[in-house]
Parts: C-alpha cells; sequence; structure tokens
C-alpha cells in the first residue's frame, strides 16, 4: 500500500535544526515497512503527489480550515473526491479537514486551548482499536469539532473535547498528535509560551508520564491494514 502523507503545515522555524517536519513525524509513526511519500500540500503539490496512493493521512497544521488560503478548500475538495475510493486517516488539523470535508463543523473554541499530554476516554471500540480504556497523547488545539459528521462515530473523548476521534467506517481520525515526541511537544510549548500563558507549564510538567503514541500509531496501523479501498485512489 503506498500512502500519501498530506503535510499541511511544519514546526516553527526556530525548530527545525532540531526537529522532523510533520510528514517525516508521521512516517515515523506508520512505521519503516510503510511505502510513504510526503505531499507538500501548501506548496500547491496536492494533485501531481497524490496520484497512484491508496491511502491518505493528514497532518497537523498551525492553519484552521476557515482560514482564506487558497490550499484548504483544494483539500477539503480533494478529501470529498478521494474518500471511499482510500484509506484516510487525519491527526489534529488534518482530524479538522475530514470534520469539514464529510459535513461536521469546526470553530476555534472558546473553551481556549487544549495543550499537554492528554487522557481521552474510549467510548465506541473499533475493530482496529485493542481494548484500551483510554490512551494519554498529546494535545495542542484551540479549534474543535463541534458537530459530528453524519454516519460518524465517536471512539475517544474528553470532557475538553468531546469529539477527540471519529470513525467513518473509511476514515477515522484524531485531534490528537500521536507522531509528536515529548521532546518535540515540550520544545513545542517553550517555542509558544506567550501563546500558552499559564497552561504552559503544566503542560510541559505533564510529558513526565508515558504516552500512548505508539498504541495509536498501532491502531492507525491495523485500519490501515484492514480489507478496503480500492488501488489508484489519487489518480483522476
Amino acid at each position: 500500500m503506498r500512502i500519501g502523507v498530506l503535510e499541511c503545515g511544519g514546526p516553527p522555524e526556530a525548530l527545525r535544526p532540531r526537529f522532523d517536519g510533520y510528514g517525516a513525524m508521521v512516517r515515523r509513526l506508520l512505521g519503516p515497512g510503510r511505502d510513504a511519500v510526503v505531499v507538500d500540500v501548501p506548496g500547491g503539490d496536492l494533485s501531481a503527489g497524490a496520484a497512484g496512493c491508496e491511502a491518505f493521512v493528514v497532518t497537523g497544521s498551525a492553519a484552521g480550515v476557515y482560514d482564506d488560503l487558497p490550499w484548504i478548500p483544494e483539500l477539503i475538495g480533494f478529501l470529498r473526491q478521494v474518500r471511499g475510493r482510500a484509506k484516510l486517516v487525519g491527526l489534529c488539523f488534518g482530524h479538522q479537514a475530514m470534520a469539514e470535508a464529510f459535513g461536521g463543523a469546526v470553530v476555534k473554541s472558546p473553551k481556549g486551548w487544549g495543550v499537554g499530554l492528554q487522557r481521552y476516554d474510549v467510548l465506541g471500540r473499533a475493530e482496529w482499536m485493542d481494548g484500551a480504556a483510554s490512551v494519554h497523547v498529546p494535545a495542542l488545539h484551540q479549534d474543535q469539532v463541534v458537530a459530528c459528521p453524519p454516519g460518524a462515530r465517536v471512539t475517544v473523548a474528553n470532557a475538553f473535547t468531546p469529539y477527540a476521534g471519529l470513525d467513518y467506517g473509511d476514515a477515522v481520525s484524531f485531534q490528537f498528535h500521536p507522531e509528536f515526541t515529548a521532546e518535540f511537544a515540550m520544545a513545542l510549548i517553550e517555542a509558544r509560551r506567550d501563546r500558552y500563558g499559564a497552561l504552559a507549564g503544566p503542560a510541559i510538567a505533564s510529558y513526565g508520564q508515558p504516552d500512548d503514541c505508539a498504541r495509536v500509531g498501532e491502531w492507525i496501523g491495523r485500519f490501515l491494514d484492514a480489507p478496503g479501498a480500492p488501488p489508484d485512489a489519487g489518480e483522476g
């Protein structure tokens, strides 16, 4: 299976000498045995880069789905076009983009920022999940899905993020960042400390406990490996 990692953003400039881009982080999460290519979505590579892929992972981004950027409606249209023909996975911004594309709603939440290692309870167990009752995964977002798309069911949630995980059957998405290492997550919070205010210190401290990023990566892998969409979904 050839996987297109739709890279929609990257680390702040100051962190790029020390850390990989979001596409490389997702490739690491998927594991070394995956045939994955990184596609620069804001750079205009979506149509050409997606050709021949049987699945797509949409990464995080500093952008919001409601921002007036030309690549965002292109991405939304692409997701609608390939749904049912390719496996789809969304992470953070990707989670929001998929919800927007498939009939949900996304807003800048008045609750403020969700930042740090967060606990999410499993509400609806899908076949690709295991027996975990909850997971702890990095989060960094203010935008949230506030209306569930038709036909999607909630897989994981907490009080702050009631639509933290969605299962569409032929697509899955998560509001959190299983691709982030603790080192990167802490550096990112530190780099933007003025943005998070009093939340920054506790968020950094939260990374003193173990996370379930590898477990969520296994969930995604099982979803991708399950029988599904035909090949060459990115063509046409």
